[in-house]
């Protein structure tokens, strides 16, 4: 016959099993409003200078070093947001956030190379917007119901700027993760926080 399992010892599992659910089932509410509105306006003042740049290569670096520097923004903005609401960057609603994000924002990468070097750099704005949108959407999932409305909006920006010139792609990146950013982390502040 099996020892009985004391009480409290039930009842800590319990609270462990409850606990563990109620983690798993959270949303990740640290997006940060004032931080897509930084990236918004950063993306902005890239446009206005890769419009000036003489060659597509020095367009394609241009709008590289923004990504990388809205990337840092947004990681910047998010952990200071998820402080500010003592959410930690290590919970599971921050890991299944990131995990819907980074698929197809880094499949972008590899497309991007492909896609300049084979002589097709019109299509480059069109597939980051709308990598960036269904990278929002899968991520948004897991947070407030405003962040896959925003990468649905990338979407369908990323398709419309697929039948264009690649001398358009300036200005669809521009109204993208510029306006789109802006707007939108505009609402998430004023409804969200920060």
């Amino acid at each position: 016959m099996a020892k009985p399992i004391p009480m409290h010892e039930h009842a800590m599992e319990n609270l462990r099993f409850i606990r563990d659910t109620m983690e798993r089932a959270r949303s990740f509410t640290a997006v940060p409003g004032w931080g897509g509105v930084a990236m918004g306006l950063t993306a902005l003042a890239a446009a206005w200078i890769a419009a000036r740049q003489p060659t597509v290569s020095g367009w394609f670096t241009v709008w590289l070093v923004e990504g990388l520097l809205a990337l840092a923004i947004g990681v910047a903005a998010m952990a200071r947001k998820a402080r500010a609401e003592d959410q930690s960057l290590r919970s599971a609603a921050f890991r299944r956030f990131t995990l819907g994000l980074l698929p197809p924002v880094a499949a972008a990468a590899p497309l991007t190379w492909v896609l300049y070097f084979n002589g097709f750099p019109s299509i480059v704005p069109g597939m980051w917007l709308l990598l960036y949108g269904a990278g929002v959407v899968t991520g948004g999932t897991f947070s407030v119901r405003v962040v896959p409305i925003m990468g649905l909006c990338f979407m369908l920006w990323g398709v419309l700027a697929l039948g264009f010139p690649l001398a358009w792609g300036n200005w669809f990146l521009a109204a993208g993760f510029g306006g789109i950013h802006i707007i939108f982390g505009l609402l998430i502040a004023r409804k969200y926080g920060g």
